[in-house]
Order: C-alpha cells, then sequence, then structure tokens
C-alpha cells in the first residue's frame, strides 16, 4: 500500500458496487468515485422506461448520506483525461490531479451515432439521465416518432412510446429485433410482440438522412427508399466502451472488431500493474476469449469477484447470466449465454408469451422466455450443471 487511495474511475453501477464491495470486504483505506456526471450515481434501466414515461423522476441508487456514512470521497462532474501508469496518477478535466494505490476503470459505455447526420431538435440518443430528460421533454409533445435500431433500448423505448399513445417507425437493418443477441428465430418473436401493438416495424432497413425544417425533425428517408413522418427520432444503433481517455496509456484495449474494452482476466486484473476494470467498458477473460458483458446484474457479480482477488481473499463462484427487458407487460428474461448457439427450440408459444432453449452440441447453454418469468428462472440449477434438456440435476 502507497497511502494513496483507491480510484475508482466511472460512478456508475459497476463503479458504486466495486465501492460497496470494497467496503464489505473490510478495505478500510481511501477510497475515491471519480464520475463525469454531476449527479449521484443512478439506475440507468428504467430510463428507457418509468422515467421516460413520467412514472418516476428519481433513480438515485444511494443518497448522499451513503458515501458519507462508508467514507467514500465523490468527485463528481469531472471527466478522467488520461492516467500515468508509471506514477500512478490519474488526471482530470479540472486540471488536477488523483494519486492513486490501485486504479479501477468502470466507466461503462457511450452511445454510437450515425454519421452525417444534422443537429437538429427532436433527434435524440439515450445513455445519461440527461438523454432521458431531454427524451421526455420531447415525448411530451411528440405524436409521431422513429426509432432506429431495434436493440434492446430500441425495442423498450418503441414500447414506452406506444404506451403514451405515439405513433412508432421502428427500423432496423438486421432481419428482425435483437437479431444479434437472441437470433433471428427469437427476434421474431419479438417483432411480433410489437407489432400486435401498432409499431410499424422495419426490419432489413436502415435511416438514410433526416428531414429537418427550421432546425427541427420532421422525418426520414430510409435505405429502402421510403420516406417517413417524426417530430421525434431516437437514434438506438448500440454503444461503445469509453476508452478513448486511454489511449496513451499503455493499459491494454480489445480490439475494436471484438468489441473493445478494457482488457483484463476473470476477476478484473489487467496486465498493468495496480490497474483493474469492470464493468460494460471491461473485456474480461472468460474461458479462452476476452468479452463484454452488458448486463446489469454482472455488475454486482464482477464487483465481488474483484474486490476479493484486489484484497487477496477467494470470491464467488461466477453465476449465470441474467438481463431482463420490460416490454409492454412482458418481461423478457435471458438467463444463461446464447452466444454461439447451434439450436433453438421453441418450447412454448401461445402467439404473444413463449420459451425458448439455446444449446451448443446438444448442451443447454440459456434460456430465452417472454412472459414466463418463473420456468426461465427453474432452469438455473439446470444451466449451473451444464446438462441436456430434459435430465435430471442433482
Amino acid at each position: 500500500m502507497t497511502g494513496h487511495p483507491i480510484v475508482i474511475v466511472g460512478a456508475g453501477l459497476s463503479g458504486l458496487r466495486a465501492a460497496e464491495e470494497l467496503r464489505r470486504a473490510g478495505y478500510e483505506g481511501g477510497l475515491v468515485l471519480v464520475g463525469d456526471e454531476a449527479r449521484l450515481p443512478y439506475d440507468r434501466p428504467p430510463l428507457s422506461k418509468q422515467f421516460v414515461r413520467g412514472e418516476t423522476d428519481d433513480t438515485t441508487l444511494r443518497p448522499a448520506e451513503f458515501f458519507a456514512e462508508n467514507d467514500i470521497e465523490l468527485r463528481l462532474g469531472v471527466a478522467a483525461t488520461g492516467v500515468d501508469i508509471v506514477a500512478r496518477r490519474l488526471l482530470l478535466t479540472d486540471g488536477q490531479a488523483l494519486d492513486y494505490d490501485r486504479l479501477i476503470i468502470a466507466t461503462g459505455l457511450r452511445p454510437k451515432r450515425i454519421p452525417g447526420l444534422p443537429d437538429a431538435s427532436g433527434v435524440h440518443v439515450l445513455r445519461s439521465h440527461d438523454d432521458a430528460a431531454g427524451l421526455r421533454d420531447g415525448l411530451s409533445g411528440a405524436s409521431r416518432a422513429l426509432v432506429v435500431g431495434a436493440g434492446f433500448i430500441g425495442c423498450e423505448l418503441a414500447a414506452s412510446f406506444r404506451s403514451r399513445g405515439v405513433e412508432v417507425v421502428l427500423v432496423e437493418p438486421q432481419p428482425t429485433p435483437l437479431a444479434a443477441s437472441l437470433g433471428e428465430q427469437v427476434g421474431a418473436l419479438v417483432g411480433r410482440l410489437h407489432r400486435a401493438e401498432g409499431v410499424d416495424l422495419r426490419c432489413g432497413v436502415g435511416l438514410e438522412s433526416l428531414v429537418v425544417e427550421d432546425d427541427a425533425v420532421r422525418g426520414a428517408r430510409l435505405s429502402d427508399g421510403s420516406t417517413v413522418d417524426a417530430d421525434l427520432v431516437v437514434i438506438g444503433v448500440g454503444s461503445a466502451p469509453a476508452t478513448d481517455w486511454l489511449a496513451e496509456s499503455g493499459i491494454p484495449l480489445a480490439d475494436r472488431s471484438a468489441g473493445g474494452g478494457v482488457l483484463a482476466d476473470e476477476t478484473g486484473r489487467t496486465s498493468v500493474e495496480n490497474v483493474w476494470a469492470l464493468g460494460d467498458v471491461a473485456a474480461w477473460r472468460h474461458g479462452g476469449a476476452h468479452r463484454r458483458v452488458e448486463h446489469w446484474t454482472s455488475a454486482g457479480e464482477q464487483a465481488q469477484l474483484l474486490a476479493a482477488a484486489l484484497l487477496g481473499s477467494e470470491g464467488p463462484a461466477a453465476g449465470v447470466p441474467y438481463v431482463w427487458s420490460d416490454q409492454y407487460e412482458v418481461k423478457i428474461q435471458v438467463l444463461g449465454s446464447t452466444r454461439g448457439a447451434d439450436e433453438i427450440r421453441i418450447v412454448e408459444d401461445d402467439g404473444r408469451k413463449f420459451l425458448a432453449h439455446y444449446l451448443t452440441d446438444g448442451v443447454l447453454t440459456a434460456v430465452v422466455g417472454a412472459g414466463k418469468a418463473g420456468k426461465v428462472m427453474k432452469m438455473r440449477a439446470e444451466l449451473v450443471a451444464n446438462t441436456r434438456p430434459g435430465e435430471r440435476v442433482g
């Protein structure tokens, strides 16, 4: 120990969980949480749902008193611009620097943008609380919305907009919504849900250009030559790890073709001494490959593993990946890893709700359900045991 604090860069869910787990594991030294937003750490999943619909105003994860009680210093409204790994020094946008004993990188993601689009009112991306507040304000006077990208965020926003009575056109270059994460077979079932709710879903189509009048968006031209009217446009074409500030640091990063992110082992330790990473920005080693896991529940699991390894103790066993998405009254749940599955079996489908099994070489690797919460979660033990469907566990 150098007498300097552990510094966590990124005051989102992962950064907060890392601070909590370090204290819970018995670390009593200095602890600094740095965030580029001026507000306290907050929960992002409600932004595309309850917050944008006006059902809640506050998604704060912990009150200010929590940080005082746990002796966690907050440095909010200031971003990291670089790090000197030899001097163990973090450089900040306010011109100051923080000397650290250990550095934990948890800077998350930044939304991707489509190059060449005009800067017009009514055009939004969604990542931050300010993004969501601007989108909610725009939604209050909107009648027709265009959502570009049918990933989880795009689908959730389409559902939220329909609940407010807004006409929605949802465009997706892939053959179905969520094709990249769930495959086309299950993606088609998600698309069916949106069409049943009145969404004009157009797959295999992208955004060509926006129609702007008096600095405000009025519509768009799509890649198939069609046009749509819209007074609200949301660009939801994915996100990229927030690692630009690390470009000259010497901290190894994953190749962009592999999804980018900070390279780390299975507990978050990078190859640079005293530097760790977790959350959406981190490409942890899983088996023989590095990959990022953008799941809400993974933030807490990774924080437990990292805190234990950093303090020299044994952490818990890795859990089964889990993510969910609320669309209309249906909760879509993904338990396990759909990556690399060579077979998808739709085992239940009533025309709206469904249950699907994902298999690799005949072995169950994931379960995806819509409106089937109990049946999805009952499969956890089977996934842990890595058994085939129907085989008895234990």
